[in-house]
């Protein structure tokens, strides 16, 4: 798995204090002022929330692969709201292939990488997307990240065990099932309460579904319980689901 990380250097202009091409009368206190005001509005373009988005790309997964490359959107405007949010893209398909972006602060820059994907044959790798996680946690501050499977093959056990840790380091892991295999509801059931997130399902076929619960996990990504609380207003269905389950 890939972990790298894009970094943006922002380079703060210089104010000149200049008015009409000729140096401004402007005191020191004055221009101490101006410059930390600059300083703050230079600082406020850092998106305020990391979410790592994770899906399964195994060859069943297309039509909801572009299903949530057409909704992803959502998590920008909901997070731009709020203070704005940054988005690794996390995927797994084919013969142990797990891969993760850069990190990217824009609804097109992740349409582009998504765009570029398709899905292939193979069993899912939830334990490799969840050591990415951890892994990545230790790195840089991840306010929470979200799975979007349908199945789940591997030994439940170990990925619990994982998603224990992840809940420890303060990452909730929100969990989203299209289908109604049972084995998958048992174990993303559980994983969502260890890594003290939540759990959903959702029907392809109701793509507002799952949009409203992608909005919902930005929002907390961002502003954390309070921003979700506010999103879970009279028509926050989504964001009621998932805090009721957050504890």
């Amino acid at each position: 798995m890939t972990d790298e990380k894009s970094r943006t250097t922002i380079r703060p202009a210089v104010p000149n204090g200049t008015q009409g091409g000729t140096p401004a009368s402007r005191s020191p206190a004055a221009a101490i002022e101006a410059f930390v005001a600059q300083a703050k509005s230079v600082g406020s373009a850092e998106p305020a929330g990391r979410l790592v988005f994770a899906l399964d790309a195994t060859m069943s997964r297309q039509p909801t692969w572009d299903l949530a490359c057409s909704l992803q959107a959502r998590m920008f405007e909901t997070a731009g709201r709020i203070g704005g949010l940054s988005v690794q893209l996390v995927y797994f398909r084919g013969f142990g292939e797990c891969r993760a972006s850069n990190w990217v602060r824009d609804a097109r820059s992740l349409t582009a990488l998504m765009s570029r994907i398709d899905c292939r044959g193979g069993n899912t790798q939830i334990e490799r997307v969840l050591r990415h996680v951890r892994s990545e946690t230790g790195r840089t501050p991840i306010s929470a990240f979200v799975f979007v499977g349908d199945a789940m093959e591997e030994h439940v056990d170990a990925l619990c065990a994982i998603a224990g840790e992840i809940g420890l380091l303060g990452v909730r892991g929100f969990f989203f099932q299209e289908g109604a295999d049972p084995a998958a509801e048992t174990a993303f059931r559980e994983l969502a309460r260890l890594s003290r997130g939540a759990y959903a399902r959702f029907d392809s076929s109701a793509p507002g579904e799952l949009e409203s619960l992608l909005g919902a996990v930005a929002a907390y990504a961002a502003g954390g319980r309070r921003a979700l609380s506010a999103l879970a207003g009279p028509q926050g269905d989504a964001g009621r689901r998932l805090l009721s389950q957050m504890g």
